[in-house]
């Protein structure tokens, strides 16, 4: 009488080396599977940096494209880390202030004024700008500084140069309106980023303002 041949199972050994091989499968491709997730993350990452960054500019080309001289306060002014200016708005005339705090550059804009008296008063608090003002906007991070130039007689000009303005006199910090400002035709724009900011270099902006 024949007996049927027994079946032959997998011995503890083959188990392992099966269970071994398939964790270092597993972990090949979890490593695949967490380096596209950081690609992605980073791609992400940086789309939203230039996003941010092409709004921000758009909004500073926006503020100088509608530069208006209302011959009550300097319609343009740069003192090294904030600029003044006035710009034409829909409800009247308002004063913006783009400033470099920290590693930050933020941007003020006061309500729309159709007074001078307004205009003078919110020129006045333009000065005295703590950064948490209501209002203030944290515009743009890791900023290591900036500078600025105007275009006047086919050539830049640095925006501190005491060409940029006639004499004034009054009150202090507001010209009397029959002062004559000299506004430049263009202004460049140089950001420099910090590093790790995610940024490199610097970026150069061009913008014509004269009519």
């Amino acid at each position: 009488m024949r007996c049927a041949p027994r079946s032959r199972g997998f011995t503890l050994i083959e188990l392992l080396v099966a269970l071994l091989i398939m964790g270092v499968i597993a972990a090949m491709a979890w490593q695949g599977v967490d380096g596209i997730v950081r690609s992605r993350d980073i791609s992400q990452e940086r789309l939203e940096q230039t996003l941010r960054l092409q709004s921000v500019i758009a909004q500073w080309e926006a503020d100088l494209s509608q530069l208006q001289d209302s011959e009550v306060v300097p319609a343009l002014q740069f003192d090294g880390a904030n600029l003044r200016l006035t710009r034409r708005h829909p409800a009247g005339l308002q004063l913006v202030v783009w400033s470099l705090r920290g590693d930050a550059w933020t941007r003020w804009a006061s309500p729309p004024a159709t007074r001078n008296a307004a205009l003078q008063e919110y020129w006045l608090r333009a000065q005295q700008l703590l950064g948490n003002e209501p209002g203030q906007l944290r515009a743009l991070g890791g900023i290591s500084g900036w500078q600025l130039y105007f275009w006047r007689g086919n050539s830049w000009s640095n925006a501190q140069s005491t060409g940029n303005v006639a004499p004034r006199a009054g009150v202090p910090g507001l010209p009397p309106r029959q002062a004559q400002q000299i506004l430049p035709e263009g202004v460049r724009m140089i950001l420099s980023f910090a590093e790790g900011s995610g940024y490199s270099g610097a970026l150069t902006r061009d913008l014509r303002v004269g009519p």
